[in-house]
Order: C-alpha cells, then structure tokens, then sequence
C-alpha cells in the first residue's frame, strides 16, 4: 500500500512531526513514512554530518540524520535535519521553539530515542550501575523531557499524537534488568500521558516493531536488503522479520485516523495495526511476527545472541497473573 491516492491529498499534508531519534532503525523508517504521507519531518538526533562519531553501541556507525532527511525528502515529503541532544533540556526546548517560529504547530512526535549502551545481559547484581543509568537517562528521561516540551504546543490546538517506541507488546520481563527498564518504561510513560493530556484532545500511545530489520541487525546477521532472506539460515523468526518502514506506515496510519485518541494510552504492535489499518511493508507484504512467537510467554535474549528472540515457557504463578496492559487494549481496557 502506498499512502498516497489518486482521489485525496495525502492524508498528512499540511501536518509537522518531530522524529526524536530519527538516526537509523526504526526513527529513520517512521521518518521516511511521515514524509511519504506528506508530513513535513524534523529528524533530530546526535548523529549529524561533521558532527562527533556516534558512540556507545553505535560506535562506528555513520548513519547520519541529514541522511534520513533527505530519505524523507524522497518519499515526497520535507525533511529537516536539526542535531539535539535529548537528554539536554535547554536544547530540546530549542527544538520546540523553532517548530514554533518556522510552522507554527506541531502534529506529531515520536519518540524512538534509544538508549544506546550495549547491554549487561547478567542478573541484576552483576550489570554495570554506571552503564545501566546511563541507559535510563538515555532512553527514558530523553523521552520525558521531549514530551514535556512538545506538549504545550499540541495542548494549545488541541490536537496531536505523541508516540512512544518501545520493543515488545506485553509488560513480561526482558532479559536483564536495566534493558527490561527501559522498554517497559517507555510503555508505561505513554500510559502515564495519556491520563493527563485526554482532557486536552491530545493521545499519547505506545508502539513497538516486529522483528526489525534495521541497519545494525542487517550487518549482524551478515545480509543486505537485497538478500536479507538469507539471515532466516541463522534464526528461523528472520524470515518474519520487517523494514523500519513497517511501523513507519503504522506511525503514519495513526497520525491520520481522526478517531485515533480513542487508542491513547494503549500499546499496540506494527503486524496487528497493519490488519487494523490494511497497509504493508515496501514489498506488499504485512511481516506478522506475532503469527510466529507467543508474546504471552515470558521471553528473554541470550547473552551470547542478543539480537535473537529466546522464548521461554510461562512459569505458572502461585497467585493470579498480575495485571498487564495488552497490545490493542486502550487504558481503559486491561486484562
């Protein structure tokens, strides 16, 4: 499905998003499909052209955000590179405030900025604390401060979608400490949202990819786009595995359903959206990673493969489940 029709505008003309975290992965595939809906996209990131090298678990990387930008620019929207730190309050407040002075609103921003560590994958007593909080801070107050200065800009018209990019659609536990406290916050904090900006028309939502195809799990599994079906000789799931556009097109899908506050709160997966919705991936498929791993069970990663989805059977609780927020489920509506 291409968002663009012969009998309609397309559906977000008109409409400015902010993609926090635009760099590569799953910010740069949202990026690009805001654009190819007619958005006009600010990628904003730390990875600029004759910026410092990416560091962390990208180091080495040379993805940049002016090379999203122009990725946006092909699919027929605007892309603006602006470099920010997002962890740095002052330079997401200018961020803002240039969106303010250039357009004047701001329809929809997506928070995809990772956290960035390679992860101790080690019970908790064993994890670096150094590296974990840097995790928290990266990948969890980037998020708060984001949010808390683009809020005020939605509230005033009241409207706009904020999006919350986390991995995995169940509250079960991630592996090892600090990563489970980052994605599960980042869940958590659209539901926290929610509650406050409902009265104020606007939603907040949390989304998560399949198994994403991004730039890094490419190289990891030693494949191209072109022959990326080879990665499933490696790890089976790899064949259910989806273009950062996938959830770029259920991004989009959201920002353009004028009923789309009804889901606010809720944490949703880009395969059930795109039943939802009827869009595919770039090559007309709709990757369905749910059809192939039980997301009720508890899963972990390997230390040894960190990239690759480990399934381990549900323990059987001595007392009721405790409660969880289910993808498709809005607040509302928890089992």
């Amino acid at each position: 499905m291409t968002m663009k029709t012969k009998t309609s505008r397309r559906p977000l003309e008109g409409q400015v998003a902010v993609v926090a975290g635009a760099t590569r992965g799953a910010g740069r595939g949202i990026a690009r499909m805001l654009g190819e809906a007619g958005a006009v996209v600010y990628c904003t990131g730390r990875s600029a052209r004759g910026g410092p090298p990416a560091t962390g678990v990208y180091a080495g990387r040379t993805e940049t955000i002016d090379e999203t930008a122009e990725m946006v620019a092909a699919h027929g929207g605007i892309g603006i590179p602006v470099r920010v730190d997002h962890t740095v309050a002052e330079e997401v407040d200018a961020l803002v405030a240039r969106v303010r002075r250039e357009r004047g609103h701001l329809d929809v921003l997506v928070n995809d900025i990772s956290e960035g560590e390679l992860h101790d994958w080690q019970p908790f007593w064993k994890v670096s604390l150094e590296k974990g909080f840097r995790a928290l801070r990266q990948g969890v107050h980037s998020h708060i401060i984001t949010s808390r200065a683009a809020a005020p800009l939605m509230i005033e018209r009241r409207r706009g979608v904020i999006v919350e990019v986390g991995d995995g659609d169940t509250l079960d536990y991630r592996g090892t400490l600090f990563f489970d406290l980052v994605k599960v916050n980042v869940s958590r904090l659209a539901y926290a949202m929610a509650e406050e900006l409902r009265p104020h028309g606007v939603t907040a939502l949390a989304i998560t990819p399949g198994f994403l195809r991004s730039e890094m799990m490419l190289d990891h599994f030693g494949v191209t786009e072109a022959n990326w079906r080879d990665g499933a000789k490696k790890d089976p799931n790899f064949i259910a595995s989806e273009t950062p556009c996938f959830v770029g097109r259920a991004v989009a899908a959201l920002a353009g359903d004028p009923r789309v506050i009804e889901k606010s709160g809720g944490l949703y997966s880009s395969w059930r959206l795109a039943r939802e919705y009827g869009f595919t991936d770039l090559d007309g498929t709709q990757p369905d990673i749910g059809s192939r791993i039980d997301f009720d069970a508890l899963y972990a990663r390997s230390a040894k493969t960190p990239f690759r989805w480990v399934i381990a059977p549900r323990p059987q609780p001595a007392a009721p489940p405790r409660r969880r927020v289910s993808a498709g489920r809005g607040p509302r509506q928890r089992g």
